[in-house]
């Protein structure tokens, strides 16, 4: 059993019939098979509003990919309230901010979970600029040397409807993922966000529906890939 020291659910091998495990296995595995035919790396994943689960979804994918013995790294690009150095109970000291100013090496920022095959670069804080940094030429060159490091990238972004990160991520992506919390967002609101980013010219590679009742009753529902 693979645990971390934050109250935030990442799911393990131990309960292999659980409802979630089961659901990110699903998503696991028609990812894989859009990985493998479209030469798909880097992927986004982001929502329309706060709360809607997009994180740990973040977190529980990557460990699904790295649970099969896939290399993968998560970075926090929700500069604006990071996470992830709370869901792996690291710290935010040196990460994604210190990369883009130049104050520290790629491989200084980048941190191993608890789980094998899992790293994670959190984002190191609360940047003044944030898009700006997002949107930089040392962005791209980051995103190009871990693609050569690892087999999957996951990047976690603020919500598509909050400020134009998202955007900016989505065209350095080779695909986006968009999950819907149940109850959270109207799905006008949703359709919205995606068209726009169909529009744009970013691969959909599919919505997952996230019922988030509390921590420890997460699941997911409604998964689709598009091919």
């Amino acid at each position: 059993m693979f645990k971390t020291r934050s109250t935030y659910p990442v799911i393990t091998d131990m309960f292999p019939n659980s409802p979630i495990q089961e659901a990110y296995r699903k998503l696991r595995t028609n990812l894989n098979y859009v990985l493998e035919h479209h030469r798909i790396k880097t992927i986004l994943i982001t929502s329309s509003i706060k709360g809607e689960g997009k994180s740990i979804t973040t977190a529980n994918l990557g460990a699904a990919f790295a649970l099969e013995g896939k290399e993968v790294v998560l970075i926090d690009c929700d500069m604006r309230k990071p996470s992830l150095h709370q869901i792996f109970a690291k710290s935010n000291r040196t990460g994604l901010m210190q990369i883009l100013e130049q104050s520290c090496t790629i491989p200084e920022a980048i941190r191993e979970t608890d789980i094998p095959h899992l790293s994670v670069i959190t984002s190191g804080g609360t940047p003044i600029y944030p898009t700006e940094l997002l949107s930089s030429k040392r962005m791209n060159a980051l995103l190009e040397e871990l693609s050569g490091r690892f087999d999957i990238i996951l990047i976690d972004s603020p919500p598509a409807s909050v400020c134009t990160d998202a955007q900016v991520l989505a065209g350095k992506c080779d695909g986006l993922v968009f999950v819907v919390g149940n109850g959270k967002v109207k799905s006008r609101l949703a359709a919205k966000m995606k068209e726009e980013f169909e529009a744009s010219g970013v691969r959909m590679l599919g919505a997952i529906l996230n019922h988030a009742n509390n921590q420890e009753e997460r699941y997911l529902s409604g998964y689709g890939i598009n091919n």
